[in-house]
């Protein structure tokens, strides 16, 4: 099969599509043809040699996929199934093997290549939201990096539920796109304090809930940004990894922080969040209240072209990459 390879650590360029063996479905595994892979930062941190994967992954790049089970080896499936699966590793190939529990079924009324663009991001932003954070209803959320994949899902999924979004993205072109999604109060982080911004929306109380990508670089800045028993959650290390951090205006604000990864969890963790995200967030996504968002679709064999277009920092919604199967 057709696999991008990583030939050294480094940029775009490092990027080859190569013949490789086709993976073997292991127990308790179900084999999907790859219809489409989905770009995340995840995989330009591992492809610049920052994020191995997990001991037994495939070491080829990609985290989630769509496409139709090839060998349903004893599981709920079928040979043919449209389907979606979160990864450790090896989405962007013309096969991958993957534990059955972190496979759904397709959502309904979503097109199978669009479909590559949900499961890290439902599965990322549901279990930090709702499994870690318990955001509820009413309360507000700040949302960083609000036009990605992940902050266009999390923009979306706080509305269904009732929560507040306020965001934050670099230029005006991505304030729009979360405006258009229905985020309430948009700031742009390099014109404007968010915590001053934050202050100024919800009239000095602070938010309730912060989904974080940036790390480090934000770390005071967010809890500052806090409210009274807020809760901070870091799901990436853009700004760096290490920061101080004052524990007494933690202590006092009675606020928490958390940080999760989700590539390492368990496949009794991963299929834990899949149920969950099956039961909540497809729901959401038939009716429409939801919706994948795609910026822009490459081919298999250009994806280091993807890959350039995705550290530009121009996109907005997800970068998807698409299979022509040969075999």
């Amino acid at each position: 099969m057709r696999a991008v390879l990583i030939t050294e650590p480094g940029g775009p360029e490092v990027l080859s599509v190569s013949q490789v063996a086709a993976p073997t479905v292991g127990p308790g595994e179900v084999l999907i043809d790859v219809v489409a892979a989905g770009l995340n930062r995840a995989d330009v941190q591992q492809r610049k040699g920052h994020y191995p994967p997990p001991p037994g992954a495939s070491e080829y790049l990609g985290l989630e996929v769509s496409g139709r089970i090839a060998d349903a080896n004893g599981s709920v499936f079928a040979v043919g199934d449209e389907v979606v699966a979160l990864l450790s590793g090896g989405g962007y190939a013309e096969q991958v093997t993957v534990p059955a529990g972190q496979v759904l079924p397709a959502p309904p009324g979503v097109d199978l290549v669009t479909a590559a663009a949900l499961p890290e991001v439902a599965a990322t932003v549901y279990s930090n939201l709702f499994m870690t954070a318990h955001l509820q209803a009413g309360e507000r959320v700040l949302i960083h990096g609000g036009s990605g994949g992940i902050g266009t899902m999390a923009i979306q999924l706080a509305l269904a539920f009732g929560a507040i979004p306020i965001v934050t993205a670099g230029s005006a072109a991505k304030l729009e796109v979360a405006r258009s999604l229905g985020a309430l109060t948009c700031i742009n982080y390099r014109e404007q304090d968010f915590v001053a911004e934050v202050a100024a929306a919800t009239s000095g109380a602070g938010v309730d809930v912060i989904l974080d990508v940036v790390g480090a670089k934000y770390l005071a800045q967010n809890v500052d940004a806090l409210a009274v028993g807020g809760r901070l959650v870091v799901i990436g290390l853009q700004g760096g990894t290490t920061a101080e951090l004052s524990l007494g205006e933690l202590m006092t604000k009675r606020a928490s922080v958390a940080g999760t990864t989700l590539r390492g969890r368990p496949v009794t963790e991963k299929s834990a969040i899949m149920v969950a995200v099956k039961e909540h967030v497809w729901p959401l996504i038939a009716s429409g209240a939801v919706k994948a968002l795609v910026g822009r679709t490459f081919p298999l064999e250009k994806a280091a072209e993807a890959h350039q277009y995705f550290d530009s920092g121009e996109h907005t919604g997800k970068i998807l990459l698409t299979l022509a199967l040969s075999h």
